[in-house]
């Protein structure tokens, strides 16, 4: 069956401009389903109705066509994911919508596979995203004029989005054999030199994917993890947790090291930027931190260094994800330092806080044969320290294989 280009949104408001999308699309040369997921009517024309997502629904069509319209929506949200799941045909997908239509199709779009096209036009856009985008590639348009009507502005910008995803679908990138088993790896601005060490040494034997540890990025490697299409991890920058526990904007959620835990593949993990919790401009930091340790990273990041207190805080968490690991476990501990600015002389440089996160990583891991933490006398950006990481990382990876 020849894959074809999914076109969803509410026909009951946004018929003119769901059509016109389709009609660009099928014009560039593919065929297109037009999937209706309003609740109140627009079923005309379509080539799947709102009814036939909402019997899809996990408890059935009445669990969507209720009256509150804010659980409406989130029943619809859960009928399209079940809709999009049962579909073999589906070569890219593109959904219009504001705030509703937003909510109701980018979790459906998260459920795909990475890689295959995903457009949203939303009027939320220009705005934090990260709900909407989640872990996966979903690409994002904002309409500029709300998607109301087509018009000078939105012939344009749906235009431009239509032909995006009739360009993804038609110009697929060039397979390329490569029989490497993939490893993941995490990555800071400030542990940049170790991460890279490291995928250098290893690019002959493995497919290196780099992930950035701001949050989405750590979901990111989560999710690709927990799917079983990694053979091991190189968590060397875990610095979101710091976010999640201190209140930094850039937590990849409680869920972090989950996938480590769940498919005890091989982890070499590390303290990579634990020394700080991520902000944006500096009008961002909260108030109850305005007088902490601040450094201007750039115009739109600022970084604040973790206290003794919270270090503590942060090494006691991770040591219990870490005694849930059964699979193989080699925790590295950089003790002359966790980040570019956490050296001698940097501005995160602090002995005492330093300490509070090993001794509580120390206090709490339960070590065992499979579960080690490892004391290097090196900072975290040392070629020592790359090396280190390499080597525990095949040493489990070669028992694990055995």
């Amino acid at each position: 069956m020849g894959k074809k280009a999914y076109v969803i949104g509410t026909t009951d408001t946004k018929r003119p401009e769901l059509t016109y999308v389709r009609d660009l699309i099928t014009t560039a040369g593919h065929e297109c389903v037009l999937v209706n997921v309003g609740t109140k009517g627009g079923e005309y024309g379509v080539d799947v109705t709102a009814s036939s997502v909402a019997a899809c629904h996990p408890e059935g069509p009445a669990a969507v066509f209720v009256n509150d319209r804010g659980q409406a929506v989130v029943e619809m949200a859960r009928a399209l994911s079940a809709f999009v799941q049962n579909r073999t045909d589906i070569g890219g997908i593109i959904g219009l919508g504001g705030s509703g239509g937003s909510g109701i199709i980018a979790p459906a779009m998260q459920t795909l596979p990475i890689g295959l096209p995903k457009v949203l036009v939303s009027t939320l856009a220009s705005g934090d995203v990260s709900a909407y985008v989640g872990a996966s590639d979903v690409n994002m348009f904002h309409p500029v004029t709300d998607v109301s009507g087509v018009n000078r502005i939105s012939r344009r910008v749906l235009g431009n989005a239509a032909h995006a995803l009739a360009g993804m679908m038609t110009h697929v990138p060039p397979s390329v054999e490569d029989d490497r088993p993939a490893v993941v790896l995490s990555m800071f601005g400030v542990t940049t030199a170790a991460v890279q060490m490291i995928t250098k040494d290893l690019d002959d034997r493995f497919d290196c994917l780099v992930f950035h540890a701001t949050g989405n990025g750590g979901r990111s490697m989560e999710q690709l993890t927990s799917q079983g299409d990694v053979a091991g991890v190189l968590d060397i920058t875990t610095t979101e947790i710091c976010d999640l526990l201190v209140g930094g904007f850039l937590s990849a959620g409680e869920e972090r090291l989950d996938s480590i835990i769940e498919t005890k593949l091989p982890y070499v993990g590390s303290c990579g930027a634990l020394d700080m919790a991520n902000f944006w401009g500096p009008d961002s930091v909260p108030a109850q931190f305005r007088d902490r340790q601040l450094y201007h990273h750039n115009a739109h990041v600022t970084l604040m260094r973790t206290t003794p207190e919270e270090s503590a805080k942060i090494g006691t968490w991770i040591g219990h994800k870490l005694n849930h690991c059964e699979g193989p476990v080699r925790f590295l501990l950089p003790l002359r330092g966790v980040s570019a600015l956490d050296i001698e002389g940097g501005a995160f440089h602090d002995p005492a806080a330093s300490d509070a996160l090993f001794n509580a990583l120390r206090q709490t891991v339960a070590q065992t044969p499979m579960r080690q933490l490892v004391e290097l006398d090196l900072h975290i950006n040392d070629p020592g320290f790359a090396e280190a990481a390499i080597n525990n990382f095949i040493e489990i990876y070669e028992q694990k294989a055995d």
